[in-house]
């Protein structure tokens, strides 16, 4: 891939918020700085800020990244635990501080923060380091205690043990002497054939605090004197508020005080109930003459215009333009893909307090060093002042990683506003996060093939219309390059398939007002598509089977041709479907992806109803993310991106109507329903790689598989979503 299509690795390289790498000690953890303190006694021992063994024999793991319902706590503890030899009872996990120093993501360069499926890709040689390291001084502590050679300690489950003298203790019993040992220059990691949790079936970290009701949650905190804010957003992007009335909101129980922010006005209360209450009473008086108005069909027809003029070339291989001038066919389509909300169960919230110095702030956070030096710039502080502690978040799909950091700025303007000293729990309905929050773009897409006499594909030309999520943010400088924003153009521009003339190109409005963030799995949520169905369509025309077509085409991508091989076996592709019911057509679709250096196939197996409905019954998912460090989480992890992607294919969709959101809450922008949830078959290709990504790779070939098994059922090729019943009907 690219440096201009692969963000991740583009951010890694160039050290995206650069300066934030600490000094490093005794062993080279990367961008960490040791924690270990020679001669000085300690309560518990630190070996590295990712870990602290205490005397009551804990074993507790500081994890940079924000759990999220991903299993990042759970992943991240097995990865210490096994090479620290902890007894997995033993370990918990802990929510690190916002400290790029000694927290950032190895692969944002400086900075820290959760995304982009990265948590166990980057951290996967620090935590294994920071477990061999802790290991290795509790030995040598345990040598010198009992005079022995450290080459004759074992450990397992968390205890240390010298077989020939029967001596042993515990990780608790040996911390403080541990804390007084020199980082070792250099440690043994494990050769993986040893691996005993890494691979292995291990209960949650989270799952017992979530089921109890302990786990803490933004909406859970409780500081004395607290006041709950809920603001009232102008119905339109770009609104303003030209007057309001706050005298009825004020006359409600439990109403503190009403302020003006910008975007809208703020009601603080005694209690979330009454904020809303007083918000409700409010009189506001909007001007809408700078805000945008376009509705979702206005844009769709701005985009199809552009579709078919030439746009900046994102990828260029051979002479397209030549190869369409001699094709003995040309078959294209176009695509249109809406507005997407992120609909996290837990809408936007977190709590702020002004400090004697500097600023406190509670929430799910995902993106701590943005939302940091967004803060510090807000108050005039610097960036070490402004002290965040990370919370559990009741999911985001991207939400809560804002490049604008709007939800934090907009709590903080609140806090300005009013210049209370209490601290200020800012809430947003589900509604407000539907009507006022980011979404993913809206984009139209157009790809033409040339097609040989024999049915080859000659050429391919791609243009995808559509918003940046990038421009405009501090990742512009990184990720935008020549005009092309990298994420807009992620599984179009590296199309892995053999095809000789290949072009891809992009178009990207400047004056369309609608906030625009990434999706679970950003781009690759309509390149995914467009290119799947097309390819299936092009299949179709030259009566070749889908998998051996792209089995052909995929000579040179491994990874891609094993995960179809194997999705395409366990689902018994070519085998007869069973038959429906009278009047039910049955087919089956497939679909490979890449994402996130993670390679997914799919098969879906669909029953279309006489009235359009579709059925969706089985998908089988074949999955390499290399080395699963927990394969149940794994599974997990595609059977959500399953339901996530499905509820986006049957039915997800934000429009908009003279500029302003239609849909507001469940009931307007439905998730699936459990009997819409598909039997999901999982199949992990055993890999010695280091792990990739798998919070977000499931989610992309989901609705290509479904729409292409549709087709296999109707013949019809559906190239708009969500699914429409009404082009289905027999």
């Amino acid at each position: 891939m690219s440096e201009r299509h692969n963000p991740i690795e583009n951010l890694s390289r160039r050290g995206f918020l650069q300066g934030a790498a600490g000094l490093t000690l005794g062993l080279a953890l990367p961008g960490v700085s040791l924690a270990a303190k020679p001669g000085a006694a300690a309560a518990s021992f630190e070996p590295t800020p990712f870990l602290r063994i205490g005397a009551d024999n804990s074993v507790t793991v500081i994890s940079k990244h924000l759990e999220m319902g991903q299993g990042t706590y759970t992943g991240l503890a097995t990865i210490v635990a096994e090479e620290l030899d902890a007894a997995w009872a033993q370990v918990k996990v802990e929510g690190a501080p916002a400290d790029a120093k000694r927290y950032n993501n190895l692969f944002f360069g400086g900075a820290q923060g959760t995304g982009g499926s990265t948590a166990m890709a980057n951290s996967w040689g620090q935590m294994r380091q920071t477990g061999a390291t802790a290991r290795a001084m509790l030995v040598s502590a345990a040598a010198k205690r009992w005079k022995v050679p450290a080459a004759e300690i074992s450990v397992a489950e968390g205890v240390l043990r010298h077989a020939a003298s029967g001596r042993q203790a515990s990780f608790g019993e040996l911390a403080e002497a541990a804390a007084l040992e020199a980082v070792p220059a250099t440690v043994a990691l494990k050769d993986p054939k040893d691996f005993r949790l890494i691979g292995k079936r291990a209960p949650r970290k989270d799952s017992a605090a979530k089921t109890d009701g302990s786990a803490k949650f933004t909406q859970d905190v409780q500081l004395p004197g607290m006041l709950v804010a809920v603001v009232a957003h102008s119905p339109r992007f770009g609104g303003k508020v030209k007057a309001f009335d706050a005298g009825k909101a004020k006359a409600v129980k439990g109403v503190v005080d009403v302020v003006a922010i910008p975007g809208g006005v703020a009601v603080l209360a005694r209690d979330t109930w009454s904020a809303k209450k007083g918000r409700d009473a409010l009189a506001i008086e909007w001007d809408d003459s700078a805000a945008f108005k376009l509705g979702s069909d206005e844009i769709l027809a701005r985009y199809r215009e552009l579709a078919v003029q030439p746009g900046l070339v994102a990828r260029s291989q051979g002479d397209a333009a030549g190869a369409f001038a001699g094709a003995a066919r040309v078959v294209s389509a176009s695509y249109d893909f809406p507005y997407l909300a992120h609909a996290a169960m837990e809408p936007m919230n977190c709590v702020m307090q002004r400090t004697a110095d500097g600023l406190e702030v509670w929430n799910g956070e995902q993106f701590q060093t943005v939302d940091q030096a967004t803060l510090a710039a807000m108050f005039g502080l610097p960036p070490e002042k402004v002290t965040i502690h990370m919370l559990y978040a009741g999911g985001s799909f991207g939400r809560r990683a804002c490049t604008q950091s709007d939800y934090l700025r907009e709590a903080a303007s609140i806090v300005k506003a009013s210049g209370t000293r209490a601290p200020v729990k800012l809430v947003w309905m589900r509604e407000d996060d539907m009507k006022a929050g980011y979404y993913r773009p809206l984009f139209h897409h157009r790809i033409e093939a040339a097609l040989e006499a024999d049915g080859s594909i000659r050429a391919w030309r791609h243009r995808l219309v559509g918003q940046s999520i990038i421009t405009g943010s501090a990742f512009e400088s990184v990720m935008v390059k020549d005009g092309i924003d990298a994420v807009s153009v992620e599984g179009a521009a590296n199309l892995p398939y053999g095809i000789p003339n290949l072009q891809v190109e992009l178009h990207t409005p400047t004056d369309i007002g609608v906030p625009v963030l990434w999706w679970r799995s950003v781009g690759s949520t309509h390149t995914a598509y467009s290119t799947e169905t097309f390819l299936d369509r092009l299949a179709a025309e030259s009566k070749q089977d889908p998998v051996a077509m792209r089995l052909k085409l995929l000579g040179k991508h491994p990874r891609h041709s094993a995960v179809l091989k194997l999705a395409a076996d366990k689902a018994g592709w070519g085998t007869p479907l069973a038959a429906g019911r009278p009047g039910e057509r049955r087919g089956r679709g497939v679909a490979v992806h890449e994402s996130f250096h993670s390679f997914v196939a799919q098969v879906a197996e669909v029953t279309v109803q006489a009235d359009g409905r579709v059925k969706v019954d089985r998908i089988v998912s074949a999955v390499d993310c290399g080395m699963a460090i927990n394969p149940d989480n794994v599974r997990a992890q595609v059977e959500g991106s399953v339901g996530f992607a499905l509820s986006a294919a049957l039915h997800g969709e934000i429009t908009l109507k003279d500029g302003v959101v239609e849909q507001g809450n469940f009931g307007d922008y439905a998730p699936i329903r459990i009997d819409e949830m598909p039997k999901v078959e999982v199949h992990i290709v055993r890999s010695a790689e280091n792990p990739t990504g798998i919070g977000e790779p499931g989610v992309p070939p989901v609705a290509p598989a479904v729409a292409n098994a549709i087709a296999a059922a109707t013949g019809k090729w559906l190239t708009r979503l969500p699914f429409q019943a009404s082009e289905l009907k027999a």
